[in-house]
């Protein structure tokens, strides 16, 4: 796409190129495409890909779950991800969530429900409706009416087809132009730019598991090794739990996966005979306070910092900045350097 002028609301008329095509330059690209704003959008492996930590998410759009240890912003900008998600992929699977703990960890359970909000509290025999190959397994759940899910690599190559039919294509390339108006969203790739931020580890695995039926996210509950599984259709689960201090990428440790695995036999034993497809990791970026920010730095906005909450925030913070580049309104993340 031809790079155009546009005003940023702050300064002198300046060319906008987007750098980064993981969930947030995409998001970003998409919400200036929908005002028809100009830009042009830069990645240096060309396409999204299991170069990017999205890659590797669980795609949970669960704000009021993650109120369990996050901040208020998250349960609150959160809720506007579901919808986003919908109007521009129609890839959205509104099924809720389902957080259940084992009968010997049912003080977790207790914790988790008055840590957060929007639940429903559900007996044996509902959870029996809502999950049957779980009906068994736990005598109390809390189920999250309003929270939805998505498969993250369908979606992200959603955004990339309708930029493409707007007329938008992805440049291979990792060079920050010297000219206009620059959106980093490269995540860990710009730390050296950016002050505390950091990587924080998670890892994650693909079962094909037959066996067993669930139609929505379910959290098991644990003290030490708490877990999600995503049912990602035709019996593939996506296994993900783990949180570690750590900027390392792309090895899944065998511990971790022994954690993983035993947590979901715990939840039902038919995923001790799975077929395990895939296992990866990455490195999420975050800052000290694992909220996202808006950074300017002269001609650079950073959009970054997102910490596990990428297909959850990203779109409130795609259009904080297409609010910011167009009118000059400050984001509610914004710093600068």
């Amino acid at each position: 796409m031809a790079r155009c002028i546009i005003s940023t609301g702050s300064g002198p008329m300046a060319e906008i190129t987007i750098v980064g095509a993981g969930v947030a330059g995409l998001c970003v690209a998409t919400e200036l495409a929908a005002r028809s704003i100009p830009f042009r959008i830069i990645e240096r492996e060309g396409t999204p890909g299991p170069h990017a930590c999205s890659w590797w998410a669980g795609g949970m759009l669960a704000p009021f779950c993650e109120g369990e240890s996050a901040e208020e912003p998250v349960v609150r900008l959160g809720q506007e991800a579901a919808p986003w998600w919908q109007r521009h992929t129609g890839k959205v699977s509104h099924e809720g969530t389902l957080v259940l703990a084992l009968e010997r960890d049912r003080g977790e359970l207790e914790r988790f429900a008055r840590r957060t909000s929007g639940h429903e509290r559900l007996g044996a025999h509902a959870i029996a409706c809502a999950e049957p190959d779980l009906a068994t397994r736990a005598s109390e759940a809390l189920f999250f009416p309003s929270e939805a899910h998505i498969a993250p690599r369908a979606t992200l190559a959603a955004l990339v087809d309708n930029l493409k039919a707007s007329g938008t294509t992805i440049e291979q390339g990792e060079d920050i132009p010297q000219t206009g108006t620059v959106i980093d969203c490269r995540g860990l790739a710009a730390r050296g730019k950016l002050t505390g931020l950091r990587g924080v580890k998670g890892e994650m695995a693909l079962l094909r598991c037959p066996d067993i039926e669930l139609t929505r996210p379910v959290r098991l509950l644990h003290p030490r090794h708490p877990l999600y599984i995503v049912p990602r259709g035709q019996g593939l689960y996506m296994l993900g739990a783990t949180q570690i201090e750590s900027a390392e990428r792309g090895r899944v440790t065998a511990r971790s996966l022994l954690e993983l695995l035993s947590a979901a036999y715990a939840l039902h034993p038919a995923f001790g005979e799975a077929e395990v497809i895939e296992i990866g990791a990455d490195a999420r970026p975050a800052f000290p306070d694992n909220l996202p920010r808006i950074v300017k730095n002269g001609r650079v906005i950073h959009v970054n910092g997102l910490f596990r909450h990428g297909f959850l925030l990203a779109p409130a913070l795609a259009r904080m900045v297409a609010d910011y580049v167009t009118g000059g309104q400050r984001p509610e993340f914004y710093h600068e350097d």
